[in-house]
């Protein structure tokens, strides 16, 4: 890992030890600065109802091999999980900060097992998952392109790629409060896809893609 990255990497892990607290009550909408700060910012549009529709893509009778990157806190995962008792789910998160609110919720659970990695160099072996889930998470993600590469990577022939995350040019308010803040506080991590360029890539990786827009958010389902 070059020196830059690493700086880039290490702010990540610092924005995310100071909103730990913070972090579930702005993505759930929680409270009502957080529910006018998604209305203002984000143009109304709800991750509650983009995380409920990405969740959809996996069978409630799931029993497969499943990794969650990153898994935050498993606010939007918690329910879901707690249900696929047949799945083996791997939870990876860069932030140990992140990592510990996910277990704080799911460590209980003997099919569900955590690492604190980096999703540019997965600790895992090659097609060795049925389901790569990637929630909110490439918009942080410091090397884009080794995400996408890594996250094919582990993924099965035959397997879904889901997910959903920040994509640019779909509102100017919004690319300003990313641009402005959220990249400066290591929230969210340039450069950022635009919806024509995140086709692409998954046109290029995948041989099914089924890719939806709200306000500027994308979420997904690809076949490898």
């Amino acid at each position: 890992m070059s020196k830059e990255t690493e700086q880039v990497t290490d702010r990540i892990k610092s924005a995310y030890h100071t909103s730990k607290n913070i972090y579930d009550d702005v993505l759930t909408q929680g409270s009502v600065f957080s529910r006018l700060y998604i209305r203002f910012f984000w143009s109304g549009t709800d991750d509650n109802e983009i995380a409920e529709k990405v969740l959809s893509y996996i069978p409630d009778d799931f029993d497969g091999r499943l990794l969650d990157v990153p898994v935050g806190t498993a606010v939007f995962t918690e329910k879901k999980w707690k249900g696929l008792k047949k799945a083996e789910i791997i939870c990876l998160d860069y932030s140990e900060d992140m990592l510990d609110k996910a277990k704080d919720r799911l460590n209980y659970y003997e099919n569900i097992s955590f690492v604190q990695g980096d999703v540019g160099k997965l600790p895992f072996e090659d097609a060795s998952f049925d389901t790569v889930l990637s929630m909110n998470g490439f918009h942080a993600f410091p090397d884009k392109k080794k995400a996408f590469l890594e996250t094919n990577r582990v993924l099965k022939k035959g397997g879904s790629f889901i997910g959903c995350f920040y994509i640019k040019g779909k509102s100017k308010r919004t690319d300003w409060l990313v641009r402005r803040i959220l990249t400066k506080k290591g929230w969210f991590t340039p450069p950022f896809l635009t919806e024509e360029s995140l086709h692409n890539v998954l046109h290029k990786l995948y041989s099914e893609v089924e890719c939806h827009i709200d306000g500027s958010m994308a979420f997904f389902k690809c076949k490898k």
